[in-house]
């Protein structure tokens, strides 16, 4: 079965999304930097899809959707939230769990303070952070990381770059996600640099330590970009089985390299948050 996007009109621009066929509880997915809707395929196209209603956006400047027309205003995390807030509003999914992988994740922890009708939210990938990011710490050291900040890459580039989203004894590179980065305005990677190094976002510790909807934290063991022990050195109250949810055999995208155990973890966890709503 095809992907087919579909498109919504923002204030700034045109914006791609895919919707799957199930008619259930809303799950709003973002994707992470330099990839797209696209990347959430093992869930939208799966028994996930058919039961419940996934929506995966791709965001300014990536995949399909427009390039923004003022990159400097769009092209951080604050552009960003604005982005995902008013394309769920306008899909009616502001009800919806939300789902985000690495940038998508501190995507939703920036727009957390408008989306308070979300019934909760999942991360993976994203190490959450203040104004003054420990980034030695969040992050694991690796030479590639730098990719994800710069303009223009070179096909060897987004070999290296693609190639940190996965466990490191992958196989085989999924062509989608070289494709992707092909598609993605270069200056979204350098501008969101610049924001981070200038603090422009809110502060994501500060945020965990005051949210009010459960917060699921899902780690693939054998990540290669993100530390899990500075995850867990952080004071998280609502985090959802007061533990963080460990993948084996999966590094930076357990959604796309272990999809059973990544979905299995998404249907409890949906499950726990709208139990409360089923008929009996």
């Amino acid at each position: 079965m095809e992907l087919i996007p579909k498109k919504i009109e923002i204030s700034t621009q045109n914006i791609a999304y895919y919707e799957s066929s199930g008619k259930g509880q809303t799950i709003f997915l973002v994707h992470g930097n330099s990839s797209s809707g696209r990347s959430y395929l093992h869930q939208l196209q799966t028994q996930l899809g058919e039961t419940y209603r996934l929506i995966a956006m791709d965001l300014p400047g990536h995949g399909i959707s427009d390039v923004a027309p003022n990159p400097e205003v769009t092209y951080n995390l604050p552009g960003y939230a604005d982005a995902v807030v008013e394309v769920a509003k306008a899909l009616d999914a502001s009800n919806a769990i939300f789902v985000g992988w690495s940038l998508g994740g501190h995507i939703l922890l920036e727009a957390s303070d408008r989306l308070t009708d979300a019934q909760g939210i999942a991360i993976f990938g994203t190490p959450p952070i203040n104004n003054s990011p420990d980034l030695e710490n969040a992050f694991l050291p690796h030479p590639s990381l730098r990719l994800g900040f710069t303009s223009e890459l070179s096909q060897e580039d987004m070999l290296a770059y693609v190639t940190t989203f996965f466990r490191s004894n992958m196989v085989e590179i999924p062509e989608l996600f070289l494709e992707d980065i092909a598609l993605t305005d270069g200056r979204a990677r350098a501008n969101l640099g610049a924001s981070i190094a200038s603090g422009g976002y809110q502060d994501e510790i500060e945020i965990m330590g005051n949210m009010k909807v459960p917060l699921m934290i899902i780690h693939g063991e054998q990540e290669q970009l993100v530390n899990p022990d500075y995850i867990t050195n952080l004071k998280i109250p609502t985090l959802w089985h007061g533990e963080i949810q460990y993948i084996a055999n999966a590094g930076h995208a357990p959604h796309w390299e272990t999809p059973d155990k990544f979905n299995s973890l998404l249907v409890d966890f949906i499950t726990d948050l709208t139990i409360g709503n089923r008929p009996d």
